[in-house]
């Protein structure tokens, strides 16, 4: 889990590495932006350590945030692009950054019997942490890379 998420994270920060703020702020329409994808990486994978730390102190998870259901996700993503409207290029790849590391250091501090166990916290449903962790990180950073090459294409032409 660790060498896949390290992987993916490498592939998507050498795609956006090749991406100024002009490119990372287009959005065709009916789609969203550069930006607007690692900002939401970014807001993931802080939103799964979110759970854990809050399961972990007998806090009620309320998932995937509070206020909202599962077959919401779109209406939360828009709220998600709303929030962080105005953030600037820099500041995004920076949150993408932190995030990971974050990521990276709870996936190294658990052991593997904790990212392996189902059902440690009433949130988890049948996944394991792990499972959510790789959702949150190496799956999230594969998705990224595929829709930033998408969107370069779509500039491109």
């Amino acid at each position: 889990l660790l060498n896949v998420t390290k992987n993916e994270f490498a592939k998507l920060t050498r795609i956006l590495d090749t991406v100024d703020e002009t490119h990372a702020k287009f959005a065709p329409v009916g789609e969203v932006s550069i930006l607007d994808v690692v900002l939401h990486r970014a807001h993931w994978a802080q939103l799964f350590l979110g759970w854990v730390r809050d399961g972990r102190a007998g806090i009620d998870v309320q998932t995937p945030d509070t206020g909202y259901k599962w077959n919401q996700l779109k209406a939360y993503n828009a709220t998600l692009r709303q929030r962080y409207a105005g953030t600037g290029w820099i500041e995004a790849r920076e949150q993408l950054l932190t995030a990971h590391a974050n990521l990276m250091a709870f996936l190294t501090a658990e052991t593997h019997a904790t990212l392996s166990t189902p059902h440690l916290h009433p949130w988890m449903n049948d996944w394991t942490i792990g499972r959510w962790g790789e959702a949150s990180g190496a799956s999230h950073y594969r998705s990224a890379s595929k829709y930033v090459r998408k969107m370069l294409k779509v500039q491109v032409a």
